[in-house]
Order: C-alpha cells, then sequence, then structure tokens
C-alpha cells in the first residue's frame, strides 16, 4: 500500500460524467480518497432510437457532486481537475462553448443509415485502425446534425467531457483523443481525418483541436470556482472516456496488464505495444497516452441476468451455500436479452442452460450464472490472444462483483491466474489519476497511487475440472455457429 501523502501535498479532483449522475473524488497523491461526492441528473428523454439529456442538467450535477467532494480538503491545494465522460455523446456549442438544444447520448441510433455511409466513405481508414463504425458512434452523428444544419455557422461540437470542461474555464477547450475516437480521429496519422470528412460534407472547423489526454488545456475561472468550489486557476487536464478512466482506476496500463469490470455487463480492457485488428469488430483500441495501445470488448453477458431472474434474492446467502455445489453439469451462457459483441459478435445470440436440472433451485442457478460469466471471460482472453494481445499479466478485477469474494475466487480459478481487487475503483478515481500523472507516466502513476484490497491466487488443483466446464460451454457456443462468425470474418475463436 502506498505511503501516505504529505497534508500539504496537492490533492487530485476526477469528475465522471455518467448516464444517470455525475461523481467527483478528489484523492491525495498516494491514492487516498480524501473526499467524493455526487448528484442524479434528473434530464433523459428516451424514446426509440432517441437518448437526449439537457447538457445545463451535467453542469448542475456538477456543481452539486464538487461542492460534496471538496468540503473537506481543509484548503489544501487542487494541483488540477480530469473529466471522463460516456464515449459518443455529444453536443453542439456557440462561440462561448455553451450548450445550443439538447446533447446526442451514447447510445442514440437515429444516424443508422449515415453510420453506413460513413462506415463506406472510410473504409480504409476505419480498417487501418481496427474497427468498425456503427450507428450508436459519434461521427455518423455528426453527419446526421449536419444534414438537419443544426449546427449553425460560428458553433462547433464537443464531447460531454469537453462541454464541462468549457463551463469550468469559461470558453471551449480542446477534446482528447480518446473521447474523438468514435468521431473518427485518425489516431495513426494524429489528426481529423480531412479527406474522409470532405466526402462526407463536413468541415472540419466544426470538430475541436484534439490533445493528449492528460495535457493541460484551461484553469478554472473565478466565475466556475464560485459554483463549483473547485478553485480558481486549478489546471484543467483533458481526460479520456469513462471506461479509460476506470482502466486507469486499476492501474492495468503497461503491456502484458488487464483488467475485467464484472457488473450488469463484463467489459475487458488492458494494455498492448501494436495495435489490434479484429475483422469482427468485437475489439477496438484506444491510444495509450504512455504509447501503445489499450484494445478492450464489452460482452452482454454478465450478473445482470441475476437482476432479472433472482430480484430480491440474497445474494450473500446463495453465495455461501453455493461454495457446496462444485462445477455444475452441462453449460450455462447467462445472456440477457438478444445478441452478443464481445468475445464474438452474434446478433442471434440468445441465453442458454444446457443439461442442467429441469428446476433449478436459485442456489444452483446462481451457480450456474457464476460459472457461465468466468467461462466468457476466459473465452474472452483466448479471443484476445489469438489477436496477439499479451495477456500474461495479472488481473484487476472490478464492477459490482467483485465484492463477492467467493465469485472472485472462482474466476482466478477459471483463469489459472491471479486476480487482484482495488482498493477503490471507478472513472472519477482514473480520472483523478490523470489529473496527477505527468506527460508520459500514466502507468507509473497509477502505479503509485492504486491500492490493492486483496489479491486472490489461483487453485491448480481445480484447473482441470473447470477446463471441462469451459470445454462444455465452448462446445456449446460451437453448436450454435456463434464462434464460426469470428472465423468466418478471419477472427481469433
Amino acid at each position: 500500500m502506498p505511503d501516505p501523502a504529505p497534508v500539504d501535498s496537492p490533492l487530485w479532483l476526477g469528475i465522471d460524467l455518467g448516464t444517470q449522475g455525475v461523481r467527483a473524488v478528489l484523492v491525495d497523491g498516494s491514492g487516498a480518497v480524501v473526499g467524493s461526492g455526487s448528484a442524479a441528473l434528473r434530464s433523459d428523454v428516451r424514446t426509440g432510437d432517441r437518448h437526449e439529456q439537457d447538457p445545463d442538467d451535467w453542469w448542475r450535477a456538477t456543481c452539486l457532486a464538487t461542492r460534496e467532494a471538496l468540503a473537506g480538503r481543509d484548503r489544501r491545494p487542487v494541483g488540477g481537475v480530469s473529466i471522463d465522460s460516456t464515449s459518443g455523446t455529444l453536443v453542439v456549442q456557440d462561440s462561448r462553448g455553451r450548450a445550443v438544444g439538447p446533447a446526442l447520448m451514447y447510445d442514440d441510433r437515429r444516424a443508422a443509415a449515415e453510420a453506413a455511409r460513413v462506415q463506406d466513405e472510410g473504409e480504409e481508414l476505419w480498417t487501418a485502425l481496427g474497427y468498425r463504425m456503427q450507428a450508436s458512434w459519434a461521427l455518423p452523428k455528426v453527419v446526421w446534425l449536419a444534414g438537419r444544419n443544426a449546427v449553425p455557422a460560428g458553433h462547433r461540437l464537443a464531447h460531454q467531457a469537453d462541454h464541462i470542461g468549457a463551463r469550468l474555464a469559461g470558453h471551449p477547450v480542446p477534446t482528447d483523443y480518446s473521447h474523438a475516437l468514435k468521431t473518427g480521429y485518425d489516431l495513426l496519422g494524429d489528426a481529423w481525418p480531412a479527406a474522409v470528412l470532405d466526402r462526407l460534407g463536413i468541415d472540419p472547423e466544426l470538430l475541436p483541436p484534439v490533445v493528449a489526454p492528460g495535457e493541460r488545456v484551461a484553469v478554472v475561472s473565478a466565475a466556475a470556482a464560485e459554483e463549483t468550489g473547485i478553485p480558481a486557476g486549478t489546471p484543467i487536464v483533458a481526460g479520456m472516456t469513462d471506461g479509460c478512466a476506470a482502466q486507469v482506476a486499476t492501474a492495468a496500463l503497461a503491456p502484458g496488464q488487464w483488467c475485467s469490470a464484472l457488473g450488469t455487463t463484463l467489459v475487458l480492457k488492458g494494455s498492448t505495444t501494436e495495435l489490434l485488428h479484429d475483422p469482427t469488430g468485437a475489439v477496438y483500441c484506444h491510444r495509450n497516452p504512455d504509447g501503445g495501445w489499450l484494445p478492450g470488448g464489452a460482452s452482454s453477458t454478465g450478473a445482470g441476468v441475476l437482476a432479472s431472474e433472482l430480484a430480491g434474492a440474497d445474494l450473500d446467502a446463495l453465495t455461501e451455500r453455493a461454495r457446496d455445489r462444485g462445477v455444475p453439469a452441462g453449460a450455462t451462457y447467462p445472456l440477457v436479452g438478444r445478441g452478443e459483441r464481445f468475445p464474438f459478435v452474434a446478433d442471434a445470440a440468445e441465453g442458454f442452460d444446457v443439461d442442467g436440472p429441469a428446476e433449478p433451485d436459485l442456489v444452483d442457478r446462481f451457480n450456474r450464472v457464476a460459472h457461465g460469466v468466468a467461462y466468457v471471460e476466459r473465452l474472452a482472453f483466448e479471443v484476445l490472444a489469438g489477436l496477439g494481445a499479451d495477456v500474461s499479466g495479472p488481473v484487476v478485477a472490478t464492477g459490482g462483483t467483485s465484492r463477492n469474494d467467493w465469485w472472485t475466487q472462482l474466476r482466478a480459478d477459471v483463469l489459472q491466474r491471479p486476480v487482484a481487487v482495488p482498493e477503490h475503483a471507478g472513472s472519477a478515481i482514473g480520472s483523478a489519476v490523470l489529473a496527477a500523472a505527468p506527460r508520459g507516466r500514466l502507468a507509473a502513476t497509477a502505479a503509485e497511487m492504486v491500492r490493492v484490497r486483496r489479491r486472490f491466487d489461483p487453485n491448480p488443483a481445480r484447473a482441470d475440472e473447470l477446463t471441462e466446464g469451459y470445454r462444455r460451454l465452448v462446445e456449446a457456443l460451437e453448436d450454435r455457429g456463434w464462434l464460426e462468425l469470428r472465423a468466418a470474418a478471419g477472427g481469433a475463436a
């Protein structure tokens, strides 16, 4: 555990703009949490493919959250603030950095038709970058907005984090290349793709300048200081998307290291020296501010099935009883709804339970889901290895289920590798670490500031029986043809 930071050393503020609320965390140089605050968002409109929020509501919640987080700082200096936000969320700004109309959220899919055109016009570049444009990504939204004359002269587009940065500074600020990925930024050429934008009829002036995450872009204005409690003159540091910030909070930033967030869904993110190319689109890469790449993928499986099937159940009691059940027979694929996106892409995928009890009790169902998720996690690591990623390093587990020690030990046993659980996790923590990190030292700073709560070492005696359970799930996925989709696209299976 890091030594406590001196009492007069700077504090670092991270702000996480989520879907349902804003969270702010204040930490010292050792990673100890000095203060935290949160505020719910009240403006959220969802109808069909439409998902909008009021950017003024983001600002209101940010002010509440930061004031709460800073309440106990005792006049200690704040060395910097960094902001993360949902990836693909866009807002139109005027010349002062104020919002013009509602924001299009990360999962707004009204630009589905534009996404096909964006993919076609930039096919060569997107292939080189290792991904495919999707309807919910930001660049199709840019084309959708421009086609409706929704960006008046003198206005520009900003990502969610950029917008709150502008409110803090009192003027527009640059974006970072993490938030800009889904807007089509050329991560290899380090520039907006002028030729692609020209074919799409997009004026590059509509898009913000781009800097590296961790670069200082402005300072907090006196007016914003009055509203937020953040001292005037505090440096504003370019951030990263919420997923990347969550990875920073695990310190899994050196090649071979990985973090695995298991909550409603399962999300894996890691670090590689080389850009990974997944023809299926299940895996895509952000740039690592230290150099190299941050590949990741998000499965639709996870603990979400428990919320729908075991709502109201005492999971602690189920866990105690599941310890004695052993490896379940057959195979369970714990998917809620329809469609999978990682470790394979299959729009028709549905959850299944093969050769299980005809009438399983709650303990058996919980046990089967826990094993099924752990097997999907192992498959995800094997897919990443097949794409050329080094997956030999340690795994850091976060998400709600990381508080369940039995489940985390099971994951370590299935993977046959150590799994560490940090004391503090979450995107706001990662943003605070990013604010503290000198350029080129993000991994080193995270290693100094991230505190491990517990380490789970694998039990070699369980390797064979769990590998057999894993094999049964893989065979069931193959029988349904879903893994063949990876092979047909040239992806690793």
